[in-house]
Parts: C-alpha cells; sequence; structure tokens
C-alpha cells in the first residue's frame, strides 16, 4: 500500500499562522487578530488547519532530521564518520554539543510550532458547526499529534513549558516558564486518553497516514514503559494486541516487506510521517543524508552523499549470525568504480529521489514489532515467568527473523533466558536490532537507565542525558527558562 496523506494543502493557513512566526517559541505569534477570528469557519478550514499540525511532523527539527539525529546518532547504533558531514551533528555524536548547538534550538523550535498548530486546531474547532463525530475526530487527531510532540520534548529536554493555548501575540509567550515533566506527562497521557476515544482504528484509503486509535493506544502504551508504570503499560499493550481483528495489524510476513516507497502503511505500520517525493517539498531527505560521503553515485544515484548517520562496527556486531534483518537494514560495503569501499551504511531509506533529499520514503513512528518487545518487556518487569507470554512475544519477532527461540531452560545456554536480567537483557538486544534506525535506540538507552554504561566510551556524562535547552530561550525569557544543569 503507497497511499500517503498530502500535508501541504494549506499554504494560505501557513501563511497566516505559522509562516508569520519567527524561529523562536516565545515568538510563535502574532496570528493576525482578524485572520485567528474569521478564517476558521467550515470543516474545510478546520481540515485546512489540522493538515497543518501533520505537517509539523515534516519540519528539519521533527522527523525531517532531528529526530534521527537524536534517536540515532546520540546512541551505540550510528556515528559520524566524516567532519565534513557537519560540526553540529558531530557534536551530538560525541557528547560535546552545547546549548548554542543548532540540534537542539531547531528541535525545540519546530515541535513548538507544530503544538501552536495543534492548539490552533484544538481550540477554534468549538466554535465551527460541522458534524459532531468529525469534530470529535478532528480533536482526537490533533490531541495525538501535540502528544507525540511533547512526548518528544520531555524526553529530550526535561521540563519544558506546557502550552495549551493559542500564542496570539509576543507578550504572552512571556509567561511560560519550565512545567515539571509530571506536568507534562500528565497532558501527555490525558491527550492520548481523548485521542483513543475518538478516533478510528482505520480509514479509507484517502485518509490512510492519519492518527488513529491503535497510534493513540500504542503511544500511550510507550509513555507508560518510559515511566516505568508496567502495569499501566502491560494493559495497554495487551487491549491493542487483543484489537488487532479490528486494527489489522500484524508482522509483516517478510521484514524486507516493511521498509521502503511500495510498502509504506502496511498492516505492521501503526503511524508513519508522510513523505512523498517531487511534491512541493514534501519529499523525503534521508536517503541523500544516510549515504557515504565519497561514495559518489554508487549508494545513492541522484544528489550528494551526506554522511550523517553510519552504522557503527558495534550495531553490525549485534546482528546475529543467520539474522535476516540486517540485509535489509545495513550494508557494509559499496562498489565503486570497480573497487569494493569497505563502508557501512543504511538501507531502510534507500531508492532514488526525485532531486536532492527529495525522496519518497516514510519515517516510520510506530509499528507492531515495537508493541509487541514493549508489551514483552512491561511484562517481564511485572514478574519473571518461564516460558510465559512475553517469551512468546519475544519468540514472536525471532521468528521472522530467522533465528533460533528462546526459552527459559534447554540444552544450548545461548537460548536460555532463565532469569529477568537475563530477559530483559535479551529485549533490550532484540530492540535494539529489531527498531534499528528507526530512532528508538537513545530514548530506550535513557530510559532503561543503561545510557550512561553503554555509551561511557564515547564520554557520556550524567547531564547528557537531557539536551541543552537553546541559550536563545534563556536570553529571550531568562527570568523564568534555566538551563539545564552541565551546560
Amino acid at each position: 500500500m503507497n497511499n500517503k496523506l498530502k500535508y501541504k494543502l494549506v499554504g494560505a493557513l501557513l501563511l497566516m499562522g505559522l509562516s508569520a512566526c519567527n524561529s523562536d517559541f516565545l515568538d510563535l505569534a502574532p496570528i493576525s487578530q482578524g485572520n485567528s477570528t474569521n478564517f476558521y469557519k467550515t470543516a474545510s478550514d478546520l481540515e485546512n488547519a489540522l493538515t497543518a499540525v501533520y505537517g509539523s511532523l515534516q519540519y528539519g527539527g521533527t522527523y525531517y532530521s532531528s529526530m534521527h539525529v537524536i534517536g540515532e546518532l546520540r546512541s551505540d547504533n550510528t556515528e559520524i564518520t566524516n567532519p565534513n558531514a557537519g560540526a553540529n551533528l558531530q557534536a551530538v555524536d560525541d557528547f560535546t554539543n552545547d546549548a548554542v548547538n543548532s540540534i537542539s534550538s531547531t528541535t525545540w523550535n519546530a515541535h513548538y510550532q507544530g503544538i501552536q498548530a495543534a492548539n490552533i486546531v484544538i481550540d477554534k474547532i468549538a466554535s465551527v458547526e460541522m458534524d459532531d463525530a468529525l469534530k470529535a475526530r478532528y480533536t482526537g487527531e490533533a490531541k495525538f499529534l501535540r502528544a507525540l510532540l511533547y512526548f518528544n520534548l520531555v524526553r529530550i529536554y526535561g521540563d519544558v513549558p506546557l502550552v495549551l493555548q493559542v500564542i496570539t501575540n509576543p507578550e504572552q509567550g512571556y509567561t511560560f516558564g519550565r512545567n515539571p515533566k509530571q506536568e507534562v506527562y500528565e497532558q501527555i497521557i490525558a491527550d492520548l486518553g481523548d485521542a483513543e476515544a475518538s478516533l478510528p482504528f482505520s480509514y479509507g484509503n484517502a485518509d490512510v497516514g492519519r492518527a488513529t486509535r491503535g497510534a493513540a493506544m500504542a503511544l500511550l502504551g510507550k509513555v507508560y514503559l518510559t515511566r516505568k508504570e508496567w502495569t499501566a503499560a502491560s494493559q495497554k499493550l495487551r487491549e491493542l494486541t487483543d484489537a488487532s481483528g479490528e486494527t489489522g495489524y500484524r508482522l509483516m510476513d517478510s521484514y524486507g516487506d516493511i521498509f521502503g516507497p511500495t510498502n509504506e502503511n502496511n498492516a505492521e505500520s501503526i503511524f508513519e510521517v508522510q513523505f512523498s517525493s517531487s511534491s512541493n517539498g514534501e519529499g523525503s531527505p534521508f536517503t541523500n543524508q544516510f549515504a557515504p560521503i565519497g561514495s559518489g553515485k554508487a549508494v545513492v544515484s541522484v544528489g550528494n552523499p551526506l554522511g550523517q548517520n553510519i552504522p557503527t562496527a558495534d550495531m553490525e556486531a549485534a546482528y546475529s549470525i543467520g539474522d535476516a534483518r540486517k540485509e535489509f537494514s545495513m550494508a557494509t560495503s559499496y562498489q565503486l568504480n570497480g573497487d569494493e569501499v569497505e563502508h557501512n551504511f543504511i538501507l531502510k531509506y534507500s531508492g532514488t529521489p526525485a532531486a536532492y533529499l527529495d525522496s519518497d520514503n516514510n519515517w516510520i513512528v510506530l509499528r507492531y514489532a515495537d508493541v509487541l518487545l514493549m508489551y514483552a518487556e512491561a511484562l517481564n518487569e511485572i514478574s519473571f515467568q518461564p516460558d510465559g507470554e512475553a517469551f512468546l512475544l519475544l519468540n514472536q519477532i525471532r521468528s521472522r527473523a530467522g533465528l533460533p527461540m528462546m526459552s527459559s531452560s534447554g540444552p544450548d545456554p545461548a537460548y536460555v533466558l532463565a532469569t529477568q536480567q537475563d530477559f530483559r537483557a535479551a529485549v533490550a538486544n532484540e530492540r535494539r536490532v529489531e527498531l534499528a534506525f528507526e530512532g528508538h535506540r537513545w530514548f530506550d538507552l535513557v530510559r532503561t537507565d543503561e545510557a550512561l554504561n553503554v555509551l561511557s566510551s564515547k564520554g557520556i556524562q550524567a547531564h547528557h542525558l537531557l539536551f541543552p535547552i537553546p541559550q536563545s530561550q534563556i536570553d529571550i525569557n531568562p527570568g523564568l527558562i534555566v538551563q539545564n544543569p552541565g551546560y
């Protein structure tokens, strides 16, 4: 299935709203009072406004670039091997990024622009005369997207401003300090609960790519898992797996059937950021971004290779012999001018761009394999059960990869998980290779308290578990916005 929700149907709205903003969160406004009062009159107006929220997921500071920089490059999965890939990226990779690094500011600004767009929908829809069911659905979609954006922010920065209203003038922005992350999580959970209650499990072909009830449930399960609320996580994820008859979610038969433009929005996909080449800037950059510098046209045939997300030797070694996922995930060499060049690079986002930085590859945010592994992890944290349900979930993933099943006892110790800690380590490794290069590894290491141990050789220190608040935010509002310790 290759249907894509088009995000950029909203030039007029973006001009009047988001594009009128400068790059700083506190200056997300003004939106013309006349425009904001008079524009949102019909269901079509609100659909355009909602499309702007989805469009924010394509920003450089969200899933176009920042989320894979933070989720992968910050971890042990990928690295910068050529300094020409960019100093700001190199700094994130080696834990020398500071408060003026552009990754922090771009990520902060883009996420808050998306939150502002979501707040517009949630605020304005109440006064629009339209079908009640459609109104509830649009509100649910906006709340899911706001929750996703805040979930990223709170994991990256810790305490962040919790803005739930439309900012219509710059002075309003100066009233927001950093809310404790507990308050932010409470709002995320509330938004996802509302989204789950109002969204359908599926849409017709014209709306494929919109947030669904299953997406809200999966993200809520991940939120609970991140907060180590194991029982709540297991209950929500069980609800989702039990609803497979309604959702249609399943593991694809082959790992290779998950990725690439011809496989997008498949039965394993729960939520993807939709990118579309040759569509007025809606294409994705990953094919160019992830190709090794110096590879010419050998890895990507159109545009320059940027070398921004190169798999590490440790990542290559994480795959067991015979793991079918490796051949679809990464390569270790390429042919250039008749010579074989040894160099790791990512395959999941391969393709032929329509132009430089203009590929058709979506970014998968949530998929069913992630759900099964989260569910297995939560069950194990509640109580280790020898050969219990958690083993069945883990082995579903391993079976597709062509790997031997794990059990709590047996003749080969390589496939025995006899304790809770054994199972915990096995799930962590399975998540690493199953979800490689999809933006999960850094967040997994942090939430499992393993980042300092795993990344010690890279020079990580305790304060690096959070990114620095952009210095521009502190300079704008030093009375309320304070820096994270250590920066």
